[in-house]
């Protein structure tokens, strides 16, 4: 079973047992799946790769949104965005922990041949494709300039 097949099945789920913030966060990934099924050039497939990238970026829209919420006094709008973010975490391969990140970067920079923080494009270009789902851009970037600059 892909993850829009689960998603569809959880969707279902979360009506029986009359669950709102999982529905509305479930309904918002099956949306957003769909748009990308139908986009141009897409054939009405979706990869379970693209699916990352969604629900990657939707976890971080959500993240985003509370913090927002959270400076402007809004504790229950903060609170939603957050349980939603829980929500569609839940459909996200397991995050890297900070050591297995550092061991993941040091077998691609040694992979790669970079040797100073001017190679760091090269490493980076390597890192995100290998590590997409797993860590996030801005983790791996700081990783590496520092693993770089030692």
């Amino acid at each position: 079973m892909d993850i829009f097949e689960q998603i569809s099945a959880d969707i279902k789920k979360a009506m029986l047992a009359r669950e709102k913030v999982r529905l509305e966060a479930l309904r918002g990934i099956k949306k957003e799946f769909l748009e990308a099924k139908t986009a141009k050039g897409a054939e009405g497939e979706l990869t379970d790769a693209t699916a990352t990238k969604i629900l990657m970026k939707m976890a971080k829209q959500r993240r985003e949104s509370a913090r927002i919420y959270s400076e402007q006094n809004r504790p229950e709008l903060a609170e939603n965005e957050l349980a939603e973010a829980a929500v569609i975490e839940e459909y996200l391969p397991k995050a890297l922990t900070e050591e297995e990140l550092t061991e993941e970067l040091k077998k691609i920079i040694a992979a790669t041949g970079a040797t100073s923080a001017k190679e760091m494009g090269k490493v980076m270009g390597v890192a995100t494709k290998a590590l997409a789902g797993r860590a996030d851009g801005r983790a791996i970037q700081q990783k590496v300039k520092e693993l770089l600059s030692e």
